[in-house]
C-alpha cells in the first residue's frame, strides 16, 4: 500500500495556515491560532482517509521569519559550487545556524524536502514584499509543487490581484482563493482539483477524497434537515390542556413555550455538533432561552415581524399592551389563550378571528398549541442557521449570530416560510398530538416517518 499524500502548509508568520487546517480538517480545536506572529512553533499533522485508510496527511509548519537573511546565508553556503536547489537546503539544514538562528525557518524547509508538495498560504491583505519573495525563492529550491492560497480575500482591503501578478511573474500560474472563514462553497473542489494539476500520479487519489467530502457535506445537509424537521414536528403536534380560568391558561401557556424553547435549544446543540462546532461557536445571546428582551424572544410579536412574519393583530395589540398575560401568551393559539391576551388587551380581533367556536368552549378545558406564525419563525431560524453552518469555516473566531445569518442565505428559501403556505407536514401534525416527542401520548409511525423525512428535505435544501 502506498504512503498517504503528504502535503505541508508554509509562509510567513500568520497569515492563516492553521485555520486553514482547521478549516480543511473540520476541527476548530486543531494546532493554536491567536494574532500574535509565530503562535505555531513546531510541525503539526493531521490525516485525512478514504474508506478507511489514510490518503493525505496535512502537516502544518511554523511560520518563516527571516527569509532575506536566510537566503543570503543559503547563496553563502554554496559559494561558487553549481548546487541545484534541493542540494543547497540541505546543506544549509546540516550547517549550525539551522540549530540557531534559521532553526524555526530550517523545519519548515526540512518538511518541505519531505513532503510531496506544499500549500503557499499567503494573507492577501498585505502588500507584496522583498521578504515574501525571498521566502518563494527558498520554498522552490525544495523542488517540490507550491500552490499559492490567497487567504482574507473577502477582507474590504485585500490585495488579491497584487499577488496573481507577483505569483504569475514567478511562473506561479496555478493558485487559489481560499478564505479559510468563510470558505467558498465549491473551495474544496478547487483545491484537491489544483493539486491534482501539481501531482497528476495521485490525481485519482485525490479526485476520490474531493468526492468523499462531497458526499459527507450533502450528508451533513440531509442530517441537518432532519433535525430541524423533527423539531418543527414535535413542536406543530405539541398540545396542553388547561381549564378555562386565567391563572391556570397562564400557566399552560407558559409551560408550552418552555417546552418550545428547549426543543428548539436541544436542535440548536444537536446541528452544532453534527457540524463539529462547539456552543461557544453560537452567539449565547441570541439562544432562545436567554432572558427576556422580545428581540431574542421567541413568542413576542415583534420578534415575529422583524423575521418577516405576518402576525394576527389582536395578538400583537395585547401583547404589545405590556400585561404580563399577554407577554406570555403571544404567539400561542387555539383561542382561548390567545383570546385571554388580546382581551387583556382591549382588543377582541382574535375572538373574531378564532370565531364562536372558540367562544363556546370557554366552559371547558382547551387545548393550546403553538400558532402558525411561531412555527414560521422556527422554520426560518432551523434553515438559516444550518445554511450558515455549511459555508462557515472551522477557523472562525467570532461567534455565529442569528442577526447576522439571514444576510448571507437564500432569499427564496426566507419568503417561502414567511409567506408561502405552512407545510402539509406540519398542517397535518397539528391533529396528531401522537406524533410529538413531547407529549406523554407519543408513538412513531410510518406517516410521521415519511412527513419527518419531506420536511426535512425541504429545510435542507432550502425550499
Amino acid at each position: 500500500m502506498s504512503r498517504p499524500l503528504q502535503i505541508a502548509l508554509v509562509g510567513h508568520t500568520n497569515t492563516g495556515k492553521t485555520s486553514l487546517l482547521r478549516t480543511l480538517t473540520r476541527d476548530a480545536g486543531f494546532g493554536e491560532v491567536a494574532d500574535a506572529p509565530g503562535t505555531t512553533r513546531r510541525v503539526q499533522g493531521a490525516q485525512l482517509r478514504l474508506d478507511g485508510r489514510p490518503v493525505l496527511a496535512w502537516y502544518d509548519t511554523p511560520g518563516m521569519e527571516d527569509s532575506v537573511a536566510l537566503l543570503d546565508y543559503v547563496d553563502r553556503l554554496a559559494g561558487t559550487e553549481r548546487l541545484d536547489g534541493p542540494a543547497r537546503i540541505r546543506r544549509f539544514l546540516d550547517a549550525p545556524e539551522a540549530r540557531g538562528r534559521f532553526e524555526q525557518e530550517a523545519r519548515v524547509l526540512a518538511k518541505m524536502l519531505d513532503c510531496d508538495a506544499a500549500l503557499y498560504v499567503i494573507d492577501a491583505r498585505d502588500p507584496v514584499l522583498a521578504k515574501h519573495l525571498d521566502e518563494l525563492a527558498l520554498l522552490a529550491a525544495c523542488g517540490k509543487p507550491l500552490l499559492p492560497v490567497l487567504n482574507f480575500v473577502r477582507a474590504p482591503a485585500h490585495r488579491a490581484q497584487q499577488w496573481r501578478d507577483a505569483m504569475a511573474r514567478l511562473g506561479l500560474h496555478a493558485l487559489l482563493e481560499f478564505d479559510t472563514v468563510a470558505p467558498p462553497l465549491d473551495g474544496e473542489r478547487q483545491l484537491y482539483a489544483r493539486l491534482a494539476m501539481l501531482l497528476d500520479a495521485r490525481a485519482d487519489t485525490l479526485q476520490a477524497l474531493s468526492d468523499q467530502l462531497a458526499t459527507q457535506r450533502r450528508e451533513r445537509r440531509d442530517k441537518a434537515g432532519r433535525l430541524a424537521a423533527g423539531m418543527l414536528l414535535d413542536i406543530a403536534a405539541l398540545r396542553l390542556a388547561s381549564s378555562s380560568d386565567e391563572a391556570a391558561l397562564r400557566a399552560a401557556a407558559q409551560d408550552l413555550q418552555d417546552r418550545a424553547r428547549h426543543r428548539e435549544q436541544a436542535c440548536i446543540d444537536a446541528v452544532l455538533a453534527l457540524y463539529n462546532f462547539r456552543h461557544e461557536d453560537y452567539d449565547a445571546e441570541t439562544l432562545p432561552l436567554t432572558g427576556e428582551r422580545w428581540g431574542m424572544d421567541l413568542f413576542h410579536p415583534q420578534a415575529l415581524k422583524d423575521a418577516g412574519v405576518s402576525v394576527g393583530m389582536g395578538v400583537a395589540a395585547g401583547a404589545m399592551a405590556g400585561a404580563a398575560v399577554d407577554l406570555m401568551l403571544a404567539g400561542v393559539s387555539l383561542g382561548t389563550a390567545a383570546l385571554v391576551g388580546a382581551a387583556t388587551g382591549g382588543l377582541w380581533q382574535s375572538a373574531e378571528r378564532y370565531g364562536q367556536r372558540l367562544l363556546g368552549k370557554l366552559r371547558g378545558y382547551r387545548e393550546l398549541s403553538i400558532d402558525d406564525a411561531v412555527l414560521r419563525l422556527l422554520g426560518l431560524r432551523a434553515r438559516q442557521l444550518i445554511e450558515a453552518l455549511d459555508r462557515r469555516g472551522h477557523a472562525a473566531r467570532d461567534p455565529l449570530r442569528l442577526a447576522d445569518v439571514s444576510a448571507d442565505t437564500s432569499a427564496d428559501g426566507d419568503r417561502a416560510w414567511r409567506e408561502g403556505k405552512l407545510p402539509a407536514e406540519l398542517k397535518e401534525a397539528r391533529s396528531k398530538p401522537e406524533w410529538s416527542t413531547l407529549n406523554a401520548s407519543h408513538e412513531d409511525s410510518p406517516r410521521r416517518a415519511a412527513a419527518l423525512r419531506n420536511l426535512g428535505e425541504r429545510l435542507s435544501h432550502g425550499d
